[in-house]
C-alpha cells in the first residue's frame, strides 16, 4: 500500500468534468484506489463517490493505492491533479 497527499488546484474543485477525468485515469489501473478527505474515504474509480466528497479548491486529499500497480497508479493520479485535471 502506498499513499500521498496532494492539494487540489482546480478553481472549482472536483466538479463533474475533473471528477470524470480523475476516474478515467484511476480506471486504467488494477489497484484499489481511494482517497481520504476529512473523515471520509472516496473510491477514485467512482464519479459519484468523488463528487460526493465535495472537494474544493485548496483542499488536501490523500490518495491510497493498494495492488499490483500501486506505484504507477499513485504517480499517475498525483501528476493528473498537479496538472489541473484538464482545466
Amino acid at each position: 500500500m502506498v499513499s500521498q497527499k496532494v492539494t487540489i488546484k482546480n478553481p472549482t474543485g472536483l466538479h463533474l468534468r475533473p471528477a470524470g477525468i480523475l476516474c478515467k485515469e484511476a480506471m486504467q489501473f488494477k489497484s484499489l484506489i481511494t482517497f481520504n478527505f476529512h473523515e471520509n474515504t472516496a473510491n477514485a474509480k467512482s464519479v459519484l463517490s468523488v463528487l460526493g466528497a465535495c472537494v474544493k479548491c485548496g483542499d488536501e486529499i490523500e490518495f491510497v493505492c493498494e495492488g499490483e500497480d500501486e506505484q504507477e497508479a499513485l504517480k499517475s493520479l498525483v501528476e493528473a491533479i498537479e496538472n489541473g485535471l484538464g482545466e
